[in-house]
């Protein structure tokens, strides 16, 4: 997802004891510029890199069965994940949670060259270094088959490592509140694993893979019919607890996670019986974060495993990677709900959009990012509308009827798309802007050059805020912001992804700043399958230049910035590497 280019050193930006302060800071301390980028160490460690995949030694290894394509015999298909109500739920099973964790987390394929040897991953990373760790709390259940606990997810033997038993009762009290049936499932990141080769720049890049992990469960429940929401009311001290990194004792001198995230995912059935059931005029409301004390009394239960070392040694510390990690910890709990989305609301399919056939099992695990682009493949303008609607979140609307992934996420749009259109049959190329939310039109416009254009894109369907801003050929300088990476003008098209920043971090709080990264890595998420589904295929940009990039439409202060960049095309596959099944290595055990 990322080729960045070594640096030298960056100016150390003045601290403040205003969080919102010291997020901007480390921002604008890890922008990339023409004359140096962000600091890293400049060359690869090799000796030292992490291993990608964490265990905890001293705990069970629960396996869980590995299921072919053959055992989804009404397995859905692609666009049917997308449809309210398509999907019939099904019931949680050890089979259930099998596909979900596969489908999410799990292994893709494994390449091959020479004596080399890696694995990739259904949910992408920058540089494929994955600092992303998945977790799940499961309450009793005759179909699981496993004691109600919290359990690590091991990708490469496709296992759950129990990392603290409950009582019964206590998991049940908590997860009262839920829709029957309701599970959590949450995220960490090791930090290290990203900084050991992108330095201090590597929190945002931790942030993106929250986002597209977060982004690749919200489908994988989707495949399976269950509904799912961020639990953004937790504080992070809430979420440590749960997850278990608070305890220091577990992971000594192995590199310490950082708790990210939880969420609550829930048969979608489940929430239209209990509405029958209670007979209320509007839908039941769920919370979005978890009783406190409750959370207190599981967390003091005895917890089994300790965390395996990632590297022999760790070089550099970067300090700055702490500092912004302790100014945006989200220290407020809020007794925030939201309302179920019951009935589900009929949506009708994407205009000038052809629907494909292909199984979302199928899409999902034959993704991967593209290293390179054929400068020839071009895709039409009704692909580029389809694929940018699905990108539309309906903002407004209450959250749960929101179309899936954006039901995920308990906020309205920061995120919109400044793209670079190169080979995009019907329109002319040049640069236009997609609008997710056309509330903030105003904040658009006047945080740009005043003589941008803004005409209405020909042919594009009425609900579609796409907008035109210049014409000509973008080619050349997509690649030079992009970190002179040929991937964003050889595409098809291309695009920044712009947030509403700093009036987003005032208003909501420094905790807010590594939230723009999850929307933005969802956004890459649903990018990516949208690709496949198109006969095409994408790739993530970390490393751009910042400031040229504002530059291109007049962005002078930080009221937008340019947070992640994608590229979309014709892929032009290395035929030297060997592809392998994702679970050979398990084959015969």
């Amino acid at each position: 997802m990322d080729n960045q280019q070594p640096s030298s050193a960056a100016s150390v930006q003045p601290l403040s004891i205003d969080p919102v302060d010291r997020v901007i800071a480390y921002h604008i301390r890890t922008k990339h510029h023409f004359n140096r980028y962000a600091k890293s160490l400049g060359f690869l460690d090799w000796a030292n890199q992490p291993d990608p995949f964490r265990r905890f030694e001293g705990t069970p290894l629960i396996r869980l069965p590995l299921l072919s394509p053959k055992d989804d015999p009404q397995s859905p298909s692609y666009d049917a994940i997308y449809q309210p109500g398509a999907v019939a739920s099904q019931p949680l099973t050890i089979r259930t949670i099998s596909r979900f964790f596969e489908l999410s987390l799990g292994l893709s394929a494994w390449k091959k060259a020479g004596e080399s040897e890696w694995a990739l991953r259904n949910n992408p990373s920058s540089g494929n270094l994955h600092p992303t760790e998945g977790y799940v709390m499961l309450p009793p259940s005759d179909g699981l088959a496993l004691a109600p606990g919290l359990y690590h997810y091991a990708p490469k033997e496709h296992g759950l490592e129990l990392r603290i038993e409950y009582p019964p009762e206590q998991v049940t009290r908590l997860l009262a509140e839920f829709p029957s049936g309701a599970f959590l499932f949450g995220l960490t990141s090791v930090h290290w694993r990203e900084a050991w080769k992108y330095g201090e720049r590597a929190f945002r890049y931790c942030n993106h893979d929250v986002g597209h992990a977060l982004g690749s469960a919200r489908i994988a429940a989707a495949t399976l019919g269950w509904k799912m929401t961020l639990l953004d009311g937790a504080d992070q001290n809430q979420v440590a607890r749960v997850l278990g990194t608070h305890r220091t004792e577990d992971f000594g001198e192995a590199e310490p996670e950082h708790p990210d995230c939880l969420t609550v995912i829930w048969p979608a059935e489940s929430e239209v019986r209990e509405a029958a059931i209670m007979r209320r005029t509007e839908p039941p409301a769920i919370p979005l974060s978890l009783d406190p004390e409750l959370v207190k009394e599981l967390a003091a239960g005895p917890w089994q495993g300790k965390a395996n070392r990632l590297s022999r040694e760790h070089g550099v510390h970067w300090d700055a990677i702490d500092e912004v990690a302790e100014a945006s910890w989200k220290t407020s709990w809020e007794q925030r709900t939201v309302r179920l989305a019951v009935p589900p609301i009929a949506r009708s399919e994407p205009l000038h959009a052809s629907r494909t056939t292909s199984d979302a099992g199928q899409i999902i695990r034959q993704r991967r990012s593209a290293v390179a682009f054929d400068a020839r493949t071009a895709i039409s303008a009704a692909i580029l509308f389809r694929m940018l609607q699905r990108l539309m979140p309906q903002a407004g609307t209450p959250q749960l009827n929101r179309p899936m992934p954006w039901d995920l996420l308990p906020w309205e749009p920061a995120i919109h798309l400044m793209l670079f259109l190169h080979r995009v049959e019907g329109l002319a190329p040049g640069l236009y802007l997609l609008a997710r939310d056309a509330e903030q039109l105003p904040l658009l416009k006047r945080s740009m050059n005043p003589d941008l254009e803004w005409t209405p894109t020909p042919g594009c369907p009425n609900d579609l805020p796409l907008y035109w801003l210049l014409q000509g050929d973008a080619q050349r300088l997509a690649a030079q912001v992009s970190c002179h990476q040929g991937i964003a003008g050889d595409s098809a098209f291309s695009l920044g992804m712009l947030a509403d920043f700093e009036g987003r971090l005032r208003q909501g709080g420094a905790w807010w700043y590594p939230r723009l990264f999850w929307e933005a890595g969802l956004v890459g998420q649903v990018l990516y399958l949208e690709a496949e589904a198109a006969g095409v295929r994408g790739t993530g940009i970390g490393c751009f230049f910042d400031d040229p990039v504002h530059e291109i439409v007049g962005i002078k202060d930080l009221a937008l910035q340019s947070l992640y960049h994608f590229t979309i095309g014709g892929p032009v596959d290395d035929g030297r590497l060997l592809t392998l099944p994702p679970y050979y290595h398990l084959q015969g055990e």
